[in-house]
């Protein structure tokens, strides 16, 4: 059996902005999208945000500008991202803002906008030459390919798929935390998915290697795109058949069951040694989701 789950899931980033993602216009390198439009910059993955008002800078643009990629269409123009180069200082009256402290505050499609500009931006950084024959590649279908032309091959941004459970047993949810965290940050375990492995096959694998902890039935609540740097995270709900913790120390720090009551506290801020996750991440919408009874508890 699996679990049904059919409740929106509010206070997700970078989900559901509506972007006109116009893909057919891709083609031919995006000649088609060559017209004036609205250009964003980043630099070292961050956002060029105003100083007043935390909304992304728009900047007009009578064309594409070189290196630049195309995002969609924002009110029938092309929108277009470029990455700036190392230390390149904000223009007056704007901030370079880290896009991970920032994903809550943002309407939901300068958020999609951002985070789809990351994730492409960050994959041409990183892929410069060919994983075939090593060539120098370039960019082609308005930033989403890379062809070599030694060799022929072409490339496409890639998104890894991670599976992010809510381990339940009775009234405890199972949180765990990471080092690298900030201070007292607790969240749902999480681990990428392996080659030739279903989701569901995953979210047991983790949990067993992670905490120890066996797992039943598994089924999907909602997904989040995580462009850190691109990654799809795949919110599942999970059944825990034993509750004794052994931890993987080489991934997590510590790992425990948490009751219900004691969740409550964490969120209102009470809790002694346990903050929430980060405003905005799938992990803190769907313990919210789990507080307030909108998830079914399993059959």
């Amino acid at each position: 059996m699996t679990f049904v789950q059919t409740v929106a899931f509010p206070g997700i980033a970078f989900g559901a902005g509506g972007l006109d993602r116009a893909a057919h216009l891709r083609r031919q390198d995006g000649a088609a999208a060559q017209g004036p439009g609205t250009l964003l910059r980043f630099c070292g993955g961050d956002p060029l945000m105003a100083e007043e008002g935390l909304t992304l800078w728009r900047e007009r643009v009578p064309g594409r500008p070189e290196g630049a990629v195309f995002l969609g269409l924002e009110g029938g123009r092309p929108l277009w991202a470029l990455e700036a180069a190392a230390g390149t200082p904000a223009p007056a009256g704007t901030v370079w803002a880290g896009l991970r402290g920032i994903m809550s505050q943002l309407p939901a499609p300068e958020a999609e906008a951002a985070a789809t500009a990351r994730a492409l931006l960050g994959w041409h950084a990183n892929h410069g030459f060919c994983a075939a024959c090593g060539a120098p590649t370039r960019m082609a279908e308005a930033g989403w390919r890379r062809d070599c032309p030694a060799c022929g091959a072409t490339h496409f941004p890639r998104t890894d798929p991670v599976v992010i459970m809510l381990v339940t047993r009775g009234n405890a949810v199972l949180l765990a935390r990471n080092p690298l965290w900030p201070p007292g940050m607790h969240s749902l375990l999480a681990g990428f998915m392996e080659p030739g492995e279903t989701v569901e096959a995953a979210v047991r694998r983790e949990v067993q290697e992670e905490a120890g902890v066996q797992v039943g039935r598994v089924g999907y609540l909602a997904s989040q795109p995580w462009p850190f740097p691109a990654s799809l995270m795949l919110g599942m709900r999970a059944e825990a058949l034993t509750t004794e913790i052994a931890i993987d120390r080489e991934e997590i720090e510590s790992a425990s069951w948490v009751s219900r009551e004691r969740l409550m506290a964490v969120f209102m801020g009470r809790d002694p040694a346990i903050r929430a996750p980060r405003s905005g991440s799938i992990a803190g919408a769907i313990l919210r989701e789990w507080l307030a009874g909108r998830i079914a508890p399993a059959p």
